[in-house]
Order: C-alpha cells, then structure tokens, then sequence
C-alpha cells in the first residue's frame, strides 16, 4: 500500500519528472470539487467539463506554475475560474486583448458589470456599489457572491490575504455609510 503524498508533493512530481500517477491523483482530488465550483458559475455542463480539462491540461504542461503559496485549491480555482471567463468572453487572450483595446477607446462607457450592478432592484444598493472602487467590488464578489474563503479569494485576486480583509472591511463600511 503506498503512502499518500501531499498536495504540494504532487505538484512538484507533476512538475519536475512529469509523473502520470501524481498528476491522476491531483486530478482524482480536485476535478470534482472545481468542476462543482464552476457549475456555479456557469450552467453549461459541456463548458464547465472543457474548462476543468483545460484548467488540468495547464498544470500538466507546465504553463501553470504552483509557486507553494496557498493551497493547490485555490490555486486551481484561480486557473478554473479566469480560464472560464475567458470561455464565456470568447477567444481567451486573443478575446482579452480586443477588449483591453476596446476599453482605452470607450473609457466613457460603463462596463457590464457596471451596468448589472446599477440595474439592481434595491434601491440605494445598487449606487452604493457601483460607488465602490472595482478592487472592493471584486472582493465582495470573490466572499459574498462567490462564497470564497479569505484564502481563496486572496488566490483568485492575487492579492495577499490581509489585503482581501481589509478591502472587504471597507466595502462594508463604505456600503453602511451608503445606505445609512
């Protein structure tokens, strides 16, 4: 009977020597759990499974580099969750560099996500977050929205996870201020 290896010595055998097995149990690990987050993102079954395939297939090239800070569910969560957005947005970075491109031409204009949230239907709400600075409204996202812990909407943001305490202490100060 074998021992069970940790997450991150799994990793680093994926990494450095390639090893099927220890990539089969990272993937026996997490793909479900990433693929039960993601459903909860996006409805579309055949996306979801495209996207955890991917999210893998990254790990297993190499082109996603596990850098030991964290933990490898977050990690994951993050690589999952922007490669999903780059699905639903289409043409990954091709589709990202269109719209960075469209964004310095249309500074004016509010973004989706700005419209959404001035649409919501709860009165002051809806100006109090708009009125949020996008790296307070991410962060709320990230916990409230998405259900995140501290640590893994830290990974998701690439921020340390002080910074996703205070960002989100803020936002609820500035949202109370708001509607009081």
């Amino acid at each position: 009977m074998s021992e069970t290896r940790s997450d991150g010595e799994l990793l680093r055998a994926v990494a450095a020597d390639a090893d099927r097995r220890a990539f089969e149990e990272l993937y026996r690990r997490y793909a479900p759990w990433l693929a039960a987050r993601l459903r909860g993102r996006c409805a579309d079954a055949g996306v979801v499974d495209d996207v955890v395939q991917e999210t893998f297939l990254a790990v297993w090239r190499g082109s996603a580099r596990y850098r030991e800070e964290g933990d490898v569910a977050g990690w994951l969560w993050r690589i999952g969750s922007r490669r999903l957005v780059d699905v639903l947005r289409g043409d990954g970075a091709r589709g990202r560099l269109r719209q960075a491109l469209a964004r310095l031409r249309h500074r004016d204009e509010a973004s989706a996500e700005e419209r959404v949230l001035a649409g919501v239907e709860h009165g002051d709400l809806a100006g109090a977050l708009v009125r949020l600075s996008p790296e307070l409204r991410a962060v709320l996202q990230a916990t409230v929205i998405d259900g995140l812990t501290t640590r893994e909407a830290a990974v998701l943001l690439g921020i340390p996870p002080g910074t996703v305490k205070t960002r989100a202490m803020r936002a609820r100060r500035q949202l109370r201020e708001a509607l009081a």
